[in-house]
């Protein structure tokens, strides 16, 4: 099942993380798919605020991983658009915190395969005007997004 969103506002934007964080528990795993500037990385500010967490959140796209403790569960953003080759995504040390917390991944398609599951699929488009995300839940989460 696919449910696709519009979203007309920054405030749409936050209204789906607040919604989606409700629904987190330790161990669920956000696939955010999308070009440069379709709204992933506001999406996961906007997660983790509602996840309660007080740090400063932006990209990790230099340091690839970032971690977050102060919330209701820990959160981990990675951005892996500089990877090139899977056995990078083990240096990381990445696997050893999945279960802990929740996990939001930008650029996912080289990790994708290795994760034991995705909680949630997000596939963000914006068309200079407009943005739209494409939710994709695992069975767990299907009745959220009917």
């Amino acid at each position: 099942m696919i449910k696709e969103i519009e979203l007309h506002s920054e405030s749409d934007t936050i209204a789906l993380a607040e919604r989606v964080a409700a629904l987190m528990e330790p161990g669920d795993i956000l696939c955010l798919y999308g070009d440069l500037g379709s709204g992933k990385t506001f999406f996961t500010k906007a997660l983790g605020k509602a996840l309660g967490v007080t740090e400063e959140i932006d990209s990790p796209s230099f340091v690839i991983f970032k971690e977050y403790l102060s919330g209701k569960m820990p959160l981990y953003h990675l951005d892996l658009y500089r990877l090139k080759r899977e056995s990078e995504l083990y240096d990381l040390g990445i696997f050893d915190v999945l279960d802990s917390g929740v996990t939001a991944i930008e650029w996912p398609t080289l990790i994708e395969n290795n994760l034991p599951y995705h909680s949630l699929d997000l596939h963000f488009e914006f068309d200079g005007t407009l943005r739209r995300v494409q939710i994709k839940p695992s069975r767990r989460m299907e009745e959220h997004f009917r």
